[in-house]
């Protein structure tokens, strides 16, 4: 950085520091008398020439110390000793003074008697573009407090799982608290790798919250990361697809299993709470395999890039409507529209009945796109024809873009609950292989 050069230093006032000219008789700034200034004690050092002692009277001593260090004092009062004695030549006394010749050893050159520094300095005033306070998205004009809320208003502030984008390679997700809850309680996961053979493998993971149950976030979080850490580990190593999905599944259980492990004092507290619990659903894309997998009723639907063809749902659901379909008991419709509907049957939790993993892997025959995601955004586009009717027809080539327009799809529809989807795109193309 630039510097402007310095001049010598000028001498000051004693009562205000102010920079004082040659001849001046009272400070400018605070009108001090000058001439009853009488020599500072502490400016008479004794100077040490090439070891020669150099003794004078006050005046002359107080001379000698301003002429190494800047111009001389003012002059003494009219009735004072006699005039100072000249000021050090530059020849005698050099213009830069090692650290040693301070020291108050006798054998040094020159020495400099200075007093002491003080213990502590001001310190700057902090630059204020470091401290920019956060603004209130309601009001535009409070500052936020640590809790969240405006000081202006009192408006709660978006949480950062409140609306959640990522777009990786050729896979993208998108997930947004939705209209009507208080909080996100779903989470995602998005990744590519590569295959052992170099072929890429694209990854996504959808987790839903259980309401009812403590910390759903915690639980759908837990479950996300471990899931498809599990998957971008294992597809490396040459595991089989389906293989590896069953494993992340087990594993992200243990990971909500173990959110479960509190001292037995919470659960006397709060008897009436359940574990932490979620669903997962999930999907692996290689160049000619599709699996998926999951627990609770997300789902995956598949979306051909021809859409004369028709489009598929790909999961069922581990849910009280799928069990009275299923059991023949009641119509697919009927089922749906009882209250009843969406309870879950089968979930990642430490109070889950028993954990039942579902894979199934398919080969579809012509490119397309496939959905992952929660029912936050199935109910408002339950059957395949009305997902793939809400899907824009260049999902492929702009994942995130799509997952956008299927969140905003659920939010104009109602946004009751959650809104989390992953778009990815099979076959995975050649420029998703990589690090995830």
């Amino acid at each position: 950085m630039s510097q402007i050069p310095r001049q010598a230093a000028l001498p000051t006032c004693p009562s205000c520091a102010e920079p004082l000219d040659a001849g001046d008789r009272f400070c400018g700034a605070c009108g001090y008398d000058l001439s009853a200034v009488p020599p500072r004690p502490d400016d008479t050092p004794t100077l040490t020439m090439s070891g020669a002692e150099v003794s004078a009277a006050p005046g002359a001593q107080a001379s000698a110390a301003h002429g190494a260090d800047g111009p001389p004092p003012p002059p003494p009062p009219p009735a004072g000793p006699p005039p100072a004695a000249a000021p050090p030549t530059a020849a005698a006394v050099p213009p830069t003074v090692p650290a040693a010749s301070m020291s108050p050893d006798p054998a040094a050159g020159v020495r400099f008697d200075r007093p002491a520094e003080p213990e502590e300095y001001p310190l700057q005033a902090p630059d204020p573009r470091l401290a920019v306070a956060k603004v209130c998205v309601a009001c535009r004009a409070g500052r936020v407090d640590d809790d969240g809320y405006c000081e202006n208003c009192g408006h709660a502030q978006p949480r950062e799982r409140d609306h959640m984008e990522q777009e990786t390679g050729p896979v993208a997700a998108v997930s947004d608290r939705g209209l009507r809850h208080h909080r996100n309680e779903d989470s995602f996961t998005v990744g590519h790798t590569a295959l052992p053979d170099g072929g890429p493998a694209l990854v996504a993971i959808v987790c839903d919250g259980v309401s009812s149950a403590t910390r759903p976030d915690d639980a759908s979080y837990a479950a996300a990361q471990t899931a498809g850490r599990a998957l971008l580990a294992a597809l490396p190593t040459g595991a089989h697809p389906q293989q590896a999905m069953h494993e992340a599944i087990v594993a992200a259980s243990h990971a909500v299993n173990a959110l479960a492990e509190e001292p037995a004092t919470a659960r006397e507290h709060a008897p009436h709470q359940n574990a932490p619990a979620c669903t997962l659903v999930g999907a692996i894309v290689t160049a000619g395999l599709l699996v998926v997998g999951w627990v609770g009723d997300s789902r995956v639907y598949w979306v051909p890039a021809d859409r004369s063809s028709p489009p598929a749902r790909l999961t069922e659901d581990d849910s009280w409507a799928a069990q009275m379909v299923s059991a023949g008991l009641m119509n697919e419709a009927e089922a749906y529209a009882d209250e009843r509907a969406h309870a879950i049957t089968g979930w990642l939790g430490a109070d889950a009945y028993e954990l039942e993993p579902h894979t199934a892997a398919f080969k579809p025959d012509r490119p397309g796109v496939v959905i992952v995601c929660t029912d936050g955004l199935w109910n408002y586009a339950e059957g395949a024809e009305e997902m793939a009717e809400a899907l824009p027809l260049d999902a492929a080539a702009r994942p995130l873009h799509a997952a956008r327009v299927l969140v905003g799809h659920a939010l104009d529809g109602g946004g009751h609950d959650n809104v989390t989807v992953a778009l990815v795109p099979f076959p995975a193309p050649a420029q998703g292989a990589g690090s995830a």
